[in-house]
């Protein structure tokens, strides 16, 4: 019998998961950084990550990526504060929980990672 619970040292979100793409937006990144004092201590939500998945805690990073119709947008690390493991309304495993983001990525190191750490075509810079 095999475990149906996935170890992830990434967080990726879509930003209906809980991306906060109003804040995090690459071109507004790469015209004027963004950096950690204008996210500030804001702990952040995600919800509805399918299937029953476990993240690398607080005190160890995860990476924060941006999924973006499928792509990958890598911007930095992310410190896990909560999850959730529980069936949804139609009786699916999904995963929910908050986190605080710990780093972010200059513009120019935030694309070379992204198109190096990537799974192959992933990369947003594709």
């Amino acid at each position: 019998m095999g475990s149906m619970i996935e170890i992830n040292d990434t967080l990726q979100l879509t930003t209906e998961q809980g991306f906060p793409a109003d804040l995090l937006d690459i071109e507004r990144h790469r015209a004027n950084p963004i950096t950690l004092d204008d996210v500030g201590d804001r702990i952040f939500s995600f919800a509805a990550k399918p299937n029953a998945r476990m993240f690398q805690i607080d005190p160890v990073r995860v990476y924060y990526v941006h999924n973006i119709d499928g792509k990958w947008l890598v911007w930095g690390h992310a410190m896990i504060q909560t999850e959730t493991v529980r069936k949804d309304d139609a009786g699916q495993w999904v995963t929910d929980g908050t986190y605080r983001i710990s780093q972010l990525y200059a513009p120019d190191y935030q694309e070379l990672f992204t198109r190096n750490e990537c799974p192959p075509g992933l990369s947003y810079f594709e």
